[in-house]
């Protein structure tokens, strides 16, 4: 829910453009001017007086990755900038651990004269008591990158144990009074591989485009834990906000945080710390570096002489399921060893290829893994892994959850909820029926919808009779009459607050804008809202279509037309943001392909004509990802779609470009394919904070994107890789006994599940409608791989079974073919190379409806080849080829026509 956060945004952005705007004090000294260097990589500058640094440009470009032109209102006591240093320390044995800060309140530090650097200060004036440590920063060239480095010597008569080291790390990501476009010009995102030695950070260009900063360890800097960093929240910049999330710190040790802040918390990696004898020395640093595109930063890493980690098909494993492993070790230095935690978590098996392994799941661990990687000279890499029973049991478990415990169901409800899949609550084990953001209990907006629209979806692909029957009678007593109007508009929640109507929990302020009356909400001007109605309906349409008897309140076309219907109405121009990309809108784009494999000419006239109309204005702006927020990750997905539809690919490859700049792939399961979010929580979350989320339902939704442009060209095995990670995100968010969290919270002092439901739905809508087997070759892995699947090759046949969710669709990337059904599942395939030949083995899905028959579709994705299902004795269907299952697994042969 976003509602109405620009108009209170508003007054505040006025502000800020007005002319002359100078924020506080001078801590930094910056009236002393700076001084500017120019190495081969870089154009530097470095504040004068305080020696931090204020500008990172890559040499000869204007694009700044620090907030320079924000920086007089960054120079106050508290806030972090590039060389500032945190420390925790204490004589050994001693109890307490004492904090130690070069930003709360800053003098100049002392220049030292050196022949080797760029510059070199002794920072002992900018700590505010004086320590037991001496410690020098010095800012150097480093073969024409940046480097930053610290010495830390023990000047005591005895030993100090330092327990806490962090480098804060300032990016330009600060979009508090900047326009649409400024942010796409100016702004970055950073984001880490917390990965020890291996471990850095990406600074990616939010329009996706251009070098990337990437910044890796100098000698033993392990990067430990990434810490959010506390700051003072002023109105010329709002830290801490949607407008701008707050800056992190690269992490050397931890033990002191890790037994006092986050001792309730399970920390990435073991928390350490280093015990310095008198007069001994610690080093330790960082280099900024430069990749030329997103693309290439794992070959960056690797002329670097960092480590590299490849895990196909990513970091959220199956139990049972084979993966691979390849890992680079940095250059003459060997792979010593690798150690699982928690130890009978993964098996490991190593390959005839060096440094490649077969890597399984085993059934004894849900949840997190961490495999440690050491080579020589004691460098260790740690990669990070998310582990789930198979993905439909696990999904299974999911809709039996939301329709059973989440299953709102009493004759005493004045809102008119019941019977309804309602939001719920992990931490009491209880359904929200109130929240003072009232559209969580009121079955709209993401956070509020998100339960029942995630049970919807799973129909279309794994249905349950008995889960089916629920929906419908939600929809024919909640949503048709009571969330929607005759006239299709969606209301924006069914739960207000009225006073005297029910007893309100009296613990909650109700006194807030989100504590709508009932005046408010009934409106239905949020196109959001409209998504996930839309989809409900597509859902029990595919679910009745592919099952003939499943449905019993209504037929198939009925819902179909309640979609459309839907669809249509929500795209009005008396809809708030119908102009705007919507998240989940692919659904839309598979509601208009039914519609077309139905021949229904004239609503497929009617929803082209409207998304030609959104996709004409985005042609026309030059940032055409429109949202409630200043900045946003969720209108790509819409804008690709209808752009790439319409013939506009120069709108459709700036949507792209885009999600590649705020979604990594990196060694993780947690950001790996993980898109930016981070004030959701604010609106849809239990623990209400602003931070990087971990999975929220932007991975998924931004994947279609990725995968949809892999699937055009299946040489870009980027795209896959990170659309691959964030589609399959949303299995992690599920736990054991089927609930799905909101997102994971990210802090260190927290590292779990939010305990709502949330508006974890959208999410499952993009693993949903990007689920499938993709058959790829990837040089670098060895040949044919498998994202969904597990695979063998015999001489020219590669053969498989299919392991992703949902077992619909399988993706032959050599032919550029689709292939998708529309029940049952696709257990085997085998593709002949030489002759270009797919077979496919049908079948019934287990323990589910039977279906009498199976639509196959085929999809060329690129190029002007055309397939046809050649098996003889089958007809065409909609589109596609009926496949008859009555008697039993069928064999199906494809090849081009």
């Amino acid at each position: 829910m976003k509602g109405v956060t620009l108009s209170v945004l508003a007054p505040l952005i006025s502000l800020l453009t007005a002319p002359g705007l100078v924020a506080g004090q001078d801590a930094l000294g910056l009236g002393n001017g700076y001084n500017t260097h120019k190495i081969e990589n870089f154009d530097i500058q470095i504040a004068r007086d305080a020696q931090v640094l204020a500008s990172l440009r890559p040499a000869g470009s204007s694009f700044d990755f620090l907030p320079l032109d924000y920086l007089p209102r960054r120079a106050r006591n508290g806030q972090y900038h590039w060389g500032d240093l945190t420390l925790r320390y204490r004589e050994v044995n001693a109890g307490s651990w004492i904090d130690a800060n070069t930003a709360l309140a800053r003098r100049p530090v002392r220049s030292v004269q050196t022949t080797s650097g760029l510059s070199t200060s002794n920072l002992a004036p900018t700590f505010s008591t004086t320590l037991p440590l001496n410690i020098t920063r010095e800012w150097v060239d480093i073969n024409g990158d940046l480097g930053l480095r610290f010495t830390l010597t023990n000047t005591a008569k005895t030993a100090i144990e330092i327990g806490g080291l962090g480098f804060p790390s300032e990016f330009n990501s600060i979009f508090t009074g900047r326009s649409a476009e400024q942010i796409q010009q100016r702004c970055s995102l950073a984001e880490p591989y917390i990965g020890m030695h291996a471990g850095y950070i990406q600074a990616m260009p939010v329009r996706g485009t251009g070098a990337v900063l990437l910044v890796t360890p100098l000698g033993d800097t392990p990067l430990e834990a990434w810490r959010n960093l506390a700051e003072t929240s002023y109105q010329d910049t709002t830290y801490g906000s949607q407008t701008f999330e707050g800056l992190y710190e690269w992490q050397v040790l931890t033990k002191a945080w890790a037994t006092r802040e986050w001792a309730s918390a399970d920390p990435w990696n073991p928390p350490s710390s280093r015990i310095l004898q008198p007069n001994q020395s610690l080093t330790v640093g960082v280099r900024f570096s430069l990749s030329p595109t997103v693309r290439d930063i794992n070959r960056t890493l690797l002329s670097l002489g960092r480590p590299v980690a490849i895990s196909v098909p990513g970091y959220i494993l199956a139990h049972n399921t084979p993966s691979t492993l390849l890992l680079h070790p940095p250059p003459n230095q060997t792979l010593m060893s690798i150690t699982v935690s928690p130890p009978s978590s993964l098996s490991i098996v190593p390959s005839t290829q060096t440094n490649k392994y077969t890597l399984t799941a085993l059934p004894s661990t849900f949840g997190r893994a961490r495999l440690t990687v050491l080579y020589a000279q004691n460098q260790t890499q740690t990669i990070h892994y998310h582990l789930t029973p198979a993905f439909p049991s696990h999904i299974t478990a999911l809709g039996n959850f939301l329709t059973t415990t989440q299953l709102f169901n009493t004759t005493t409800d004045p809102f008119h909820r019941s019977p309804s899949i309602i939001s719920y609550d992990y931490s009491t084990r209880k359904q929200v029926t109130q929240d003072n953001r009232v559209w969580i209990a009121g079955l709209s907006d993401e956070a509020g919808a998100g339960s029942y629209l995630a049970a919807a979806i799973k129909q279309a692909f794994l249905p349950s009779g008995r889960e089916v029957a629920v929906l419908e009678e939600f929809i024919h007593g909640v949503v048709w009459g009571g969330l929607q109007n005759a006239d299709y508009s969606v209301k924006k929640s069914l739960f207000h607050y009225q006073p005297g109507l029910i007893e309100y929990e009296k613990n909650v302020d109700w006194t807030g804008w989100m504590s709508w009356n009932k005046t408010q909400a009934d409106k239905t001007d949020r196109a959001y809202n409209y998504v996930h109605v839309a989809a409900t309906y597509w859902a029990l349409y595919r679910a009745g279509r592919g099952y003939t008897g499943l449905l019993q309140r209504q037929g198939w076309e009925w819902y179909l037309e309640k979609a459309v219907g839907t669809v249509l109405r929500g795209l009005r121009a008396d809809v708030g943001h119908s102009g705007d990309g919507l998240m989940g809108e692919t659904v839309f784009g598979e509601i208009l392909a039914d519609l077309k494999r139905e021949g229904k000419t004239e609503m497929v006239g009617a929803v082209e004509g409207v998304m030609r109309t959104r996709a004409r204005r985005w042609e026309g702006m030059a940032v055409p990802f429109g949202s409630e927020m200043a900045w946003d990750s969720t209108g790509q997905e819409g804008v690709w779609l209808w752009s790439r539809y319409f013939g506009y690919n120069t709108t459709a490859a700036k949507a792209l470009n885009t999600v590649l700049g705020y979604t990594p792939t990196v060694p993780h399961w947690g950001w790996n394919g993980n898109a930016r979010r981070y004030w959701d929580n604010v609106y849809g979350g239990k623990l209400r904070r602003v931070e990087r989320q971990i999975h929220h339902y932007g991975s998924a939704l931004n994947a279609l994107a990725l995968l949809s442009a892999f699937r055009s060209d299946p040489t870009d095995l980027y795209l896959l890789r990170v659309g691959y990670g964030g589609m399959t995100a949303p299995l992690s968010n599920i736990n054991k006994e089927g609930f799905a969290s909101a997102s994971f919270h990210s802090w260190p002092d927290t590292l779990q599940w939010d305990a709502y439901s949330g508006d974890y739905g959208p999410g499952f809508v993009g693993l949903a409608l990007g689920s499938g087997t993709y058959l790829v070759e990837d040089p670098e892995m060895g040949g044919f791989v498998a994202y969904g699947g597990d695979i063998t090759r015999a001489g020219d046949v590669v053969t498989g079974r299919t392991q992703d969710a949902f077992r619909r669709r399988v993706f032959v990337g050599p032919l550029r073919l689709l292939i998708t059904i529309d029940a049952g599942i696709i257990s085997e395939f085998a593709y002949s190379v030489e002759a270009g030949l797919v077979s496919l083995t049908l079948a019934q899905l287990e323990g589910g409806p039977t279906a009498a028959s199976v639509v196959v579709w085929l999809e060329v994705t690129a190029g002007s080849a055309t397939f046809a299902v050649t098996t003889p004795g089958l007809t065409q269907a909609r589109q596609g080829w009926q496949v008859p299952l009555v008697s039993g697994p069928r064999t199906i042969t494809i090849k081009q026509a």
